[in-house]
């Protein structure tokens, strides 16, 4: 049995007893009022830094529910908050065991204006527009407010449509354009190119309102009421019900029980994009490539239309136990039915494992390590783990005599602390990774206990942007803090500091589950600390090489959430800094020459910065002056994009041993090489090698 923390043994004794007295009052609780209930004493028990729970707590998940309700502010009135409003005050009470009815009222409210705002879409999309008119448009939801009244709804929607049938309107004039002087081309005249721009915008509205009917039910409704309140206590403690719990630790170990085929959305319809060679799917004979999935059923149970689901929505409900039955209807190409019987299996998603190559530069040889995520399959002692594959990768780079290795940690959102402990240990002597604080400010120090072995004790350089997260941060900080390597990458990282542990909502299993039929809290229980004594929380790594990238100025990270935890720091952990052969004031200095000089970085710096402030500006809806503005974000996309890659290529190659890693299986050895051929181009690999080759 897992061992809990004191917190944890509290926290369960707590729901225990709120739980017995739940329904006393002679009406069993409802299944909401279950979850409510052991939501709030989780939230109130176990959280690190809990909110009070009351009207002020209730105010801002009123107003933030309703928000993500209908977050483009279309749908609902301000008359329909109003009446609303007498649930502002109560989202406490309803956590403490009152009958759980906001988003019911809620849920009737926005299925009714739901059904209003269909007709709207389709009388305006029946009428031309006029491109002519001199008008604008605000998209940004947080610039504007709900309607206050149908009138004003309608017009929020005109805009709305004649913005995005202009955008099709314009393509389709272009394409004319670009093939007037084709032989087989049909030339359409301006006004039945606007109609097809109409008829595009509307089928991708009825696919947005089949979402509405046939997905956002009201049990998604309360998935997401829930979500609400816990992400009000801090945006990394959630709510999963069960099938999303399934889903978070089939994409955190690696792998899954399933049908081995790829999914895409494609003209609203889930369509087979590749089958896994050896799958369960590959072996019926009966499944192809471009065959629709209209329906799923889990065994003999009644099958699920598929009308308004996206790619991950299906994927969840085809995965499922090993050795159980999933039917799929599927359409095939030549227009005929079937429904296709199959028995899921373990499918391994070694793609998203850790991988390297080789990167050669003169006399010198780069080892590179990739590493999506810090995986960790806990069920299965023989299930992958991140660690031990960067361990693997970096024995067989030192087998090719590198001279130097870049670890990848770009666009990695973390994943499990132990490994990431225990791969900071790879390559630096014994000693603190990490500290770690309780809600009771009680730190601890996660330390390598490897006596003093090194894996690897060469020059490292640490790859990072805005998405490196949690673990990646962990790892970055750990090394920047022993001066064992170079950080190198945008200005900050994510700035996620705090630590989570799955809880199961469950009081029969005791709570020592992390899977319940009720459904599971991913609680935030600490926060993490450098060993330099400061948190990572909001702050983030600060690079020692800044490069500047397309996504500086984007609001999506900790600090831009307004319910983030906030930054502080305790004393530092007693550690010995690493003896690095290199100065590192001369590496910063010699990259900053020649990013300075680079005119590709400079033109990454001022487009990313001009196209973030185009994010605060109305769209015009005359077609001349719309033309000049999305020519020029076109252009500055294109500019920067370009210019993100390099003018020549890098001399990069998979490892002798690994030219045919996936040979099996064709479509992921195709993906393999594309890998290898967007590293070739990769101008911030480029620039990871050419420090490195300072260092060494």
């Amino acid at each position: 049995m897992k061992r809990l923390p004191i917190v944890l043994l509290i926290l369960v004794a707590g729901i225990f007893l709120t739980f017995q007295t739940l329904g006393s009052d002679g009406n069993p609780p409802s299944r909401y009022e279950r979850i409510m209930k052991n939501v709030s004493e989780m939230l109130t028990q176990g959280h690190y830094s809990p909110k009070d729970i009351n009207d002020e707590f209730s105010k801002k998940v009123f107003i933030k529910y309703i928000e993500q309700l209908d977050s483009d502010k279309n749908i609902l009135l301000k008359s329909d908050i109003e009446l609303l409003r007498k649930h502002e005050t109560l989202v406490d009470d309803e956590l403490k065991g009152a009958p759980v009815q906001f988003f019911l009222d809620a849920s009737s409210v926005f299925n009714s204006r739901m059904e209003e705002a269909s007709t709207i879409y389709h009388d305006i999309l029946a009428r031309p527009f006029d491109f002519t008119i001199q008008e604008e448009v605000d998209l940004d939801s947080d610039r504007n407010d709900f309607a206050s009244n149908n009138e004003e709804r309608k017009e929020m929607w005109r805009k709305r449509l004649k913005y995005l049938t202009l955008e099709r309107y314009v393509d389709l004039l272009d394409t004319r354009e670009k093939n007037k002087d084709k032989k087989d081309f049909e030339m359409k005249s301006d006004a039945s190119l606007e109609k097809e721009a109409r008829a595009k915008v509307e089928t991708i509205m009825e696919r947005t309102f089949d979402r509405y009917r046939f997905k956002f039910n009201e049990e998604e409704k309360f998935n997401l009421y829930v979500n609400t309140i816990t992400t009000t206590m801090d945006p990394h403690t959630t709510f999963f019900p069960p099938v999303d719990k399934r889903y978070f630790d089939e994409e955190m170990s690696g792998r899954f029980f399933g049908i081995g085929a790829s999914l895409q959305y494609e003209d609203g319809n889930i369509k087979i994009a590749s089958l896994i060679t050896g799958s369960p799917a590959w072996k019926s004979g009966e499944i192809q490539v471009g065959d629709v999935i209209t329906k799923v059923a889990q065994g003999s149970q009644e099958p699920v239309d598929l009308t308004g689901y996206m790619t991950q929505d299906a994927v969840k409900i085809i995965r499922g136990k090993k050795g159980t039955e999933v039917k799929l209807t599927l359409k095939k190409t030549n227009g005929t039915e079937k429904v296709v019987t199959i028995i899921r299996d373990e499918i391994v998603q070694d793609e998203t494992f850790a991988r390297s190559a080789i990167v050669k530069s003169g006399a010198t040889k780069i080892g590179y390590i990739y590493l999506p995520e810090f995986y960790a399959d806990f069920e299965n002692p023989k299930g992958a783990r991140s660690y031990v594959d960067v361990a693997k990768e970096i024995i067989k780079l030192k087998e090719e005599n590198v001279n130097g290795i870049v670890m990848d940690l770009r666009g990695n959102g973390g994943g499990s602390l132990i490994d990431v402990v225990q791969m900071a240990g790879l390559f630096i002597e014994e000693g603190p990774i990490v500290q770690v604080k309780d809600r009771d400010g009680n730190p601890s120090i996660l330390r390598d206990k490897d006596n003093k072995t090194v894996l690897y004790d060469g020059p490292l350089a640490v790859m990072v942007n805005e998405l490196s997260a949690s673990a990646s941060e962990i790892f970055a900080a750990a090394i920047q803090d022993y001066n064992r390597g170079v950080i190198i990458g945008s200005t900050s990282t994510f700035g996620k500091g705090t630590v989570q542990r799955n809880i199961g909502l469950d009081p029969g299993s005791n709570f020592l589950s992390s899977n319940s039929e009720l459904g599971t809290i991913k609680l935030t229980l600490q926060k993490f600390y450098r060993i330099n004594g400061g948190s990572t929380q909001l702050k983030g790594v600060y690079p020692d090489i800044i490069l500047p990238d397309n996504l500086e100025y984007l609001k999506f990270r900790e600090k831009d959430d307004p319910d983030a935890l906030p930054w502080d720091e305790i004393p530092q952990a007693s550690y010995t800094k690493w003896n690095s052969g290199y100065n590192l004031n001369s590496v910063k200095q010699l990259s900053e020459e020649r990013v300075s000089k680079n005119l590709a970085f400079n033109t990454i710096k001022e487009t990313s910065e001009w196209l973030s402030e185009q994010n605060n500006k109305k769209y015009s809806l005359h077609i001349d002056q719309f033309r000049k503005d999305i020519k020029a974000i076109r252009d500055a996309v294109s500019r920067s994009s370009e210019s993100s890659k390099l003018p020549y290529e890098l001399n990069v190659s998979a490892l002798p041993q690994e030219t045919a890693k996936f040979a099996n299986d064709t479509n992921k050895q195709e993906r393999f090489q594309q890998w290898l051929t967007s590293l070739r181009k990769d101008i911030y690999l480029d620039q990871s090698i050419k420090t490195l080759t300072d260092m060494i």
